[in-house]
């Protein structure tokens, strides 16, 4: 699984095991990314793309493509080479390239492996689009759905090591690190004041944000929520309680740096969070909330009081095993930056915001 991950960000392509049809024998299609593609001769008949961009270009309406969120094997008039489907592929090159097709959807029976490659392609952090079974792609790397099942087990998550850290927001903390095999995000918790199994402890799930955390982007609300979580645990602790923030390595609500990066651009084109991450053929939600369900539970937590407006993070970790006790509200200002986008999680998100 790793070895895919990291063949697809180098521009290699991965052969992707897919299950034989009808008591047939089991084959494999060549899959080479078109966003990192290092193979400048490469040509294919057919693009594997995702059902959102395939709806942006117009093939919805096709038979072959008319299962929702499936993926979708498109072809046009020609072969592709790279030069011509990466436009297809990067909706952020619609402007200047808006005359694309006609394509034509087809037929996809191995429908599993497609659904796994463009998972990959999501965990890779690059674009959701392949050239199939390409001429002059070059030695491609085995990967089957079963390891992608196996990468996403959370019960493969370990405690990897722990330490003391003091904080600026609280001198009593620990840290904890956590590793998966084949996983080269390493999550982490911090422990603020002591714990305590009489107390319930006040939990934050925080999904990394290079841009708010660490820049102080205004686009989003990420960098005041995490000061603001950890201000609240430092508080509790002082009262003889403690907290938890989870701090979780899901970029872009786990669709990765450079594709948050692509959808700011749209935004800027125009398009709301959610439109832009289906545009460019991702879900507008793609974080591994049972990971951090996980996490608690190597920690003996087993139940909690979640900052959070977010009732999904609520219903996912319920069903992961979590007792939530209660959800603590945690609302910031708006700034006029972020106001739209406040706006879209509470309205097409469902987030509990006033």
């Amino acid at each position: 699984m790793a070895l895919a991950v990291d063949a697809l960000r180098h521009g290699w392509p991965i052969a992707v095991e897919c299950a034989a049809q009808g008591g047939g024998v089991a084959e494999t299609r060549i899959l080479l990314p078109v966003e990192t593609a290092i193979a400048p001769g490469a040509r294919a008949e057919f693009l594997l793309i995702s059902a959102a961009r395939a709806a942006t270009l117009k093939l919805g309406n096709q038979r072959a493509a008319a299962a929702p969120h499936a993926p979708v094997l498109m072809a046009g008039v020609e072969p592709f080479d790279l030069s011509a489907a990466l436009p297809v592929a990067d909706p952020a090159l619609d402007l200047a390239s808006p005359m694309k097709g006609p394509f034509r959807a087809a037929p996809l029976p191995w429908h599993e492996a497609a659904v796994a490659a463009l998972e990959l392609a999501r965990i890779a952090g690059i674009l959701p689009a392949f050239m199939v079974d390409p001429t002059g792609a070059g030695e491609a790397q085995d990967v089957s759905p079963a390891d992608l099942d196996a990468f996403a087990d959370p019960a493969r998550l370990a405690i990897a090591t722990r330490a003391r850290l003091p904080v600026a927001a609280a001198e009593d903390t620990e840290i904890v690190a956590f590793r998966s095999p084949d996983d080269l995000r390493e999550h982490v918790a911090l422990i603020i004041g002591q714990q305590n199994g009489d107390r319930v402890p006040l939990v934050r799930l925080h999904s990394e944000c290079l841009t708010g955390d660490i820049l102080g982007s205004l686009k989003c609300d990420c960098g005041p929520q995490l000061d603001a979580a950890l201000a609240a645990m430092a508080e509790e602790a002082a009262r003889g309680g403690w907290g938890v923030l989870l701090y979780l390595r899901q970029e872009g609500r786990g669709i990765g740096l450079l594709n948050k990066m692509r959808a700011y651009r749209l935004q800027d084109q125009g398009f709301d969070t959610v439109d832009a991450n289906r545009r460019l053929g991702l879900p507008e939600e793609a974080r591994d909330f049972p990971v951090a369900a996980r996490m608690l539970d190597l920690l003996n937590i087993r139940e909690i009081r979640l900052m959070t407006n977010n009732p999904a993070k609520v219903t996912a970790l319920e069903q992961a095993g979590t007792h939530i006790v209660e959800r603590v509200a945690h609302q910031l200002p708006a700034n006029p930056h972020n106001a739209r986008y406040l706006d879209t999680k509470r309205d097409r998100a469902g987030h509990l915001l006033r």
